[in-house]
């Protein structure tokens, strides 16, 4: 039945009894769960009894009844609405589910599910303060005003095709990496191309290969498909390609600024692994996830760049140039596996936002990225050195190199790290223990989100905990 066009319910008044009474439960049961909210006018007793076919008698009888307990209440010319009832506790009764996750999953904690802390050291968060919202939102509006994409049809799942363009072009001049528009696939971010990848390269017991320590989500997602995941150790020039195991068909690395580290890949053992693959019916997944904020050297070729057989799958993400609520990102894909992620797209969501995706075509066609990359890694750089110099002057830790990216790595020399990060949460300070990521004890600086003006009191701090608890 609808009520007054504002809520359409229907209730179920079938069955043996006097019809008032069903009528009666029927309308306290809607209260109660909430199918019927407080506020809302009920439809006049002749026009529910006409919806329902009963007597307009035993609506109204129902009406009175529950006016009296409470559940409605009744204005004089204006009709009869729902009381402010609260709602019953009705815990789940034992044993009525009977469904359960193949797998143990539960969400992680995200950074916008707690509120930020005063010292915000944490990983992977840009700082929204650089971010042109306003032009953003121009954009944004324009492109819903011009209906970048017709809201009734259903587009393409490879993306839109100015933003494919777009970022073909970006990837020309900041990347120095050659592609075409046909090479770019969009996707909801990193971890959603890493899911298309994975659906569409491997099978239930494939031999996957992540940097240990590595980025968390990547091996996670891996082995919820039924990977069997293998961590191999680094050194100083990065992935170590003579432990990767036998039977490997995936690799995953982050070579530009290996995360959490912060090293790159030297340019010997990017051409080591390349020729590791050629060798072999293997898959190397690139993530350049923050390439674009670099401090001291120009960055090294992409493995992209350097792959002459076709054997490596590039990931980008504007979820830090830019910001994560954005969810968009890209994957340069082979020719021979094109149609496969394209179909593995369609398949899992469709297709993306198009007029989203139409305003980030513009942004990067009109020189808007490239300036606010340009903005934002200056103020990032000044961050990054203040905390390397702060860090670099602490006993018991050795900084790791590190010339680009959000984040630097300092390890314990001695002592642990848990006990000064734990302390350091409890003083308002948020900074990575690296044994969530390794067994190894340091800490992981990301210094994105984190004000300005608090850094070096928030340093501070730090010194002394890591004095008093390391």
């Amino acid at each position: 039945m609808g009520f007054d066009g504002q809520v359409d319910l229907v209730i179920d008044v079938r069955g043996s009894g006097e019809k008032t009474v069903l009528v009666y439960r029927a309308l306290r049961e809607a209260i109660a769960d909430g199918r019927l909210p407080a506020g809302h006018r009920l439809p006049a007793s002749r026009r529910l009894a006409a919806d329902l076919g009963v007597a307009r008698g035993s609506v109204s009888t129902a009406y009175e009844r529950l006016v009296a307990e409470g559940y409605l209440s009744s204005r004089v010319g204006s009709g009869t609405y729902v009381a402010d009832v609260p709602a019953p506790n009705r815990p789940r009764r034992a044993g009525t589910d009977p469904l359960r996750p193949r797998l143990p999953l539960a969400p992680e904690p995200t950074s916008g599910s707690r509120p930020a802390p005063r010292y915000d050291f944490r990983t992977g968060i840009p700082d929204v303060r650089l971010f042109p919202f306003d032009t953003w939102r121009r954009l944004v509006a324009a492109e819903l005003r011009l209906r970048a994409n017709d809201p009734g049809t259903y587009a393409a799942p490879h993306g839109h095709p100015g933003l494919r363009a777009a970022i073909a072009r970006y990837l020309g001049y900041a990347r120095s990496v050659r592609v075409t528009a046909e090479d770019v696939l969009i996707t909801n971010g990193t971890q959603h191309a890493l899911d298309l990848l994975a659906r569409v390269l491997l099978r239930p017991g494939d031999v996957v290969a992540v940097e240990e320590p590595g980025y968390p989500p990547a091996r996670r997602l891996f082995e919820t498909l039924g990977a069997r995941v293998v961590g191999v150790p680094l050194d100083d020039e990065g992935l170590l390609v003579s432990a990767l195991p036998a039977g490997c068909r995936l690799v995953y690395t982050t070579p530009s600024h290996q995360f959490p580290l912060g090293r790159p890949m030297s340019l010997a053992r990017r051409r080591e692994l390349l020729g590791w693959a050629r060798s072999r019916p293997a898959a190397v997944v690139e993530d350049d996830y923050d390439s674009e904020f670099r401090y001291s050297s120009r960055p090294l070729e992409p493995l992209y760049r350097l792959d002459t057989a076709g054997r490596v799958l590039y990931l980008g993400t504007f979820s830090k140039s830019m910001l994560p609520a954005i969810r968009t990102g890209f994957v340069l894909v082979p020719p021979g596996l094109r149609d496969a992620v394209a179909a593995a797209r369609q398949l899992g969501d469709g297709f993306g936002q198009m007029a989203l995706q139409a305003a980030l075509a513009r942004f990067i066609d009109d020189g808007l990225l490239a300036r606010h990359v340009r903005r934002a890694g200056k103020a990032y750089a000044a961050r990054h050195a203040r905390i390397v110099a702060a860090l670099d002057g602490m006993p018991r830790l050795r900084l790791l190199p590190s010339a680009a990216g959000l984040h630097v790595t300092a390890l314990l020399t001695e002592g642990r790290s848990a006990p000064v990060a734990a302390a350091a949460a409890a003083a308002g300070l948020a900074v990575d223990d690296l044994t969530a990521y390794s067994g190894q004890d340091g800490f992981v600086f990301g210094f994105g989100a984190v004000d300005p003006a608090l850094i070096g009191e928030g340093l501070t701090i730090f010194a002394d905990l890591l004095d008093r608890h390391a």
